[in-house]
């Protein structure tokens, strides 16, 4: 009696072990997808309902600084690969008397700083989203040059699409270090999930609403990202930086 049920217990327990295998695959290959399909509800949503400040925003820039109305870039998107980067324009092209163009923070004009406190120069990304080269949530899409600067953890940042938000952004964005914004990215890779793109969602309404973080402490843009130090390499960073335990159970 004993090695019939081992006989058919065995078999049993390897169907089970195979159905518990399926849904876990399966589970992970619906994930993207449901993302996806947030990205395109939400996106064409947004779009839709923003036609007409997309209509204001445009002529106010022809009006204020002529063409062109947007700013195209190349940005490394999802491992790496390049891509357009879409945003409305918020600087003039201005020289100096050797002919060089001037740093960012001279040629930014008054209406360009109006459009980045309230964000209204990223509205144009929601077209990179449908494309499919961004999503709604993912670290933002940085500098081509800076990926020659990243150590390998920092990197990780490129294994999932970039965003037009991130955890990054509503944890801090301008306010903080370069090193903890992309600890912020490499700890939102690790746990993504539709919840904590709905949250994080929900926070940059909130963060747009009251134009925190779009600058530094300075009130001056943030600076570029020159590289972490050996020293900042080896060790850790700040611990008040990360997410804590409670944020860390809401976010799951």
């Amino acid at each position: 009696m004993l090695r019939l049920a081992l006989k058919v217990s065995t078999p049993i327990s390897e169907e089970f072990v195979k159905i518990g295998n399926l849904s876990t695959r399966s589970l992970s290959e619906l994930k993207p997808r449901m993302k996806r399909s947030l990205d395109l509800i939400v996106s064409i949503l947004l779009l839709v309902l923003s036609l007409p400040l997309v209509g204001l925003v445009a002529l106010a820039i022809l009006m204020s600084m002529g063409p062109p109305v947007f700013f195209r870039q190349i940005r490394p998107g999802l491992h790496c690969q390049p891509f357009s980067l879409l945003k409305f324009r918020s600087m003039c092209n201005a020289y100096d008397d050797k002919g060089n163009m001037l740093p960012g923070q001279q040629r930014i004009t008054r209406l360009g700083r109006l459009l980045r406190s309230l964000s209204l120069d990223e509205l144009p990304q929601l077209f990179n989203v449908l494309r499919g080269d961004m999503s709604l949530v993912g670290p933002r899409p940085l500098l081509t040059k800076y990926l020659e600067l990243y150590t390998p953890e920092q990197m990780r940042r490129q294994e999932v699409k970039p965003g037009i938000t991130g955890w990054a952004q509503v944890n801090g964005r301008n306010g903080i270090t370069w090193e903890d914004k992309f600890a912020l990215d490499v700890w939102y890779v690790d746990h993504q999930s539709i919840w904590l793109d709905l949250k994080i969602l929900w926070l940059t309404l909130i963060k747009v609403v009251s134009r925190e973080g779009v600058t530094t402490a300075g009130g001056t843009l943030a600076a570029h990202f020159a590289g972490t130090r050996k020293e900042k390499r080896e060790g850790t960073l700040p611990s008040d930086s990360l997410p804590t335990a409670e944020q860390t159970k809401d976010a799951e």
